[in-house]
């Protein structure tokens, strides 16, 4: 069975930050820097040790701010990676898709704590 986690725990951003909400919007303009690099690099015909390193960090950075989900899933393509049998391009591509569709989600719920960090708060009338 596959556990699903939540797209972001923010209540985990917040513990990492301390509630720091300019930390917070720091830490998350570095995991936007760092998906858009390693992203790039998320290729199944590329060798597989640098899919493996691109999934290694930027599954470090999704556990800096929170994104469960991306991790597990960037752990899982590392792993696949770096194990003795890696996989074929397609069983890689399948993975590495599944990896940049998360990505895809992770970054649009990102834009919306930003949005929520940078708003004014909501008058309740």
């Amino acid at each position: 069975m596959t556990q699903t986690f939540a797209l972001l725990d923010r209540a985990h951003l917040d513990a990492m930050t301390g509630g720091d909400t300019a930390l917070a919007k720091e830490v998350i303009e570095i995991f936007r820097e760092q998906a858009e690099i390693w992203s790039r690099m998320l290729d199944p015909q590329a060798e597989t040790t640098q899919w493996a390193d691109a999934a290694h960090t930027l599954k470090g950075a999704s556990l800096g701010i929170g994104a469960i989900r991306l991790a597990a899933k960037c752990e899982t393509a590392e792993k696949a990676g770096r194990s003795d049998t890696p996989p074929s391009v397609t069983a890689a591509a399948v993975m590495l898709g599944e990896i940049k569709d998360v990505l895809g989600d992770t970054l649009e719920e990102v834009a919306q704590l930003l949005y929520d960090y940078t708003s004014p708060p909501r008058r309740v009338s």
